[in-house]
């Protein structure tokens, strides 16, 4: 057993692009752990993501469309698989690291609120401007799980959470295809979603995208992740060919435009906001009734803080449910 680890290291620095990053050049935990002698330090990192609370949350938040009675829309759980399989595609075909790769894709949406942004919205008004769902992830994996001792990640897999988003770019390619991975899978998915709600039609998306990107769902994917390999093959940088580029940035503006800002689902947007808002502001006035898990940081940070972490770490269902049983009255019968 105590070799199978080596010859995975072994295979790296021998099959993986000179661009990858290797396992053994890993920055590290926080806090040293005993190794593995079967996995690898990224592998671990991908084992503890998937076996977290945290991770399993994600079946029941919401991606697009606010807790969905249909059984086929995407959820934040089945978003963040898709991203998964599409960025170990690329890795694969850049001969980067797979495993790394894996863990971040797996971790990136760990920190997203109920109700999607949503409720990113609510906690940047009540807790902070500066609140994103990636920041919130690393302090998740770093601070959350576990009772309050976190996941214990490596540096890197870390860092591919905090970055996966925004205008800080990862310290890794592996990372970076997380950022493409993450906009292939809710660009397409998304457009899948709105055409099975009956919000969007196929010939509504626009002739020339279609053109170029493809018509059916697969095909604006493969033609995404094939132009990506094919722009970012043996070069330290993970980009597309510019025409791809310019068609799918272009296809997101549209989806902006039909489906995230003016469709009657996301009417009930305004509904999840007031509902969490009216949570926060309950709990910042009554901390005593926040689980005893919270206290330690209401102790050493502020209970505005312990607030955010209970509220974002809720399933939607689990929000409207606590909210039914704090403000919605039962019917009184007489027996």
């Amino acid at each position: 057993m105590s070799g199978i680890k080596d010859l995975i290291l072994e295979r790296e620095r021998s099959c993986l692009s000179r661009y990858a990053f290797l396992t053994e050049n890993t920055r590290g935990r926080e806090h040293p752990c005993k190794p593995c002698e079967s996995r690898t330090e990224f592998q671990r990192d991908r084992d503890r993501i998937i076996h977290s609370q945290s991770f399993r949350r994600l079946m029941y938040k919401t991606q697009v469309f606010l807790a969905p009675a249909g059984d086929h829309y995407r959820t934040r759980l089945t978003h963040t698989l898709e991203v998964t399989q599409i960025a170990r595609t690329i890795a694969r075909a850049l001969s980067l690291n797979e495993d790394l790769t894996e863990a971040i894709a797996l971790g990136h949406d760990l920190g997203h609120t109920p109700f999607g942004h949503a409720g990113e919205v609510v906690m940047r008004e009540q807790f902070s401007p500066s609140f994103s769902h990636n920041l919130q992830g690393v302090r998740v994996v770093e601070k959350l799980e576990n009772d309050g001792d976190g996941l214990n990640l490596t540096f890197e897999v870390r860092d591919g959470i905090a970055c996966h988003s925004g205008p800080v770019m990862p310290k890794t390619l592996e990372g970076a295809i997380i950022r493409y991975a993450d906009r292939i899978a809710y660009i397409n998915h998304d457009i899948d979603d709105a055409l099975r709600a009956g919000i969007l039609r196929q010939e509504e998306i626009p002739a020339e995208l279609r053109a170029i990107l493809g018509e059916q769902h697969g095909e604006r994917i493969n033609t995404m992740v094939t132009s990506l390999i094919r722009a970012s093959m043996d070069r330290p940088e993970i980009c597309m060919e510019a025409d791809i580029q310019e068609a799918t940035d272009a296809l997101r503006e549209f989806l902006f435009a039909r489906v995230y800002r003016d469709n009657a689902a996301k009417d009930e947007e305004v509904k999840a906001r007031e509902m969490l808002a009216h949570l926060f502001i309950y709990f910042a006035e009554h901390p005593e009734k926040l689980p005893i898990a919270y206290l330690e940081t209401i102790s050493k940070e502020s209970v505005e803080r312990a607030v955010c972490d209970y509220l974002s770490g809720m399933t939607d269902r689990y929000a409207i449910e606590l909210y039914r049983d704090l403000f919605i009255p039962e019917v009184w019968r007489v027996k």
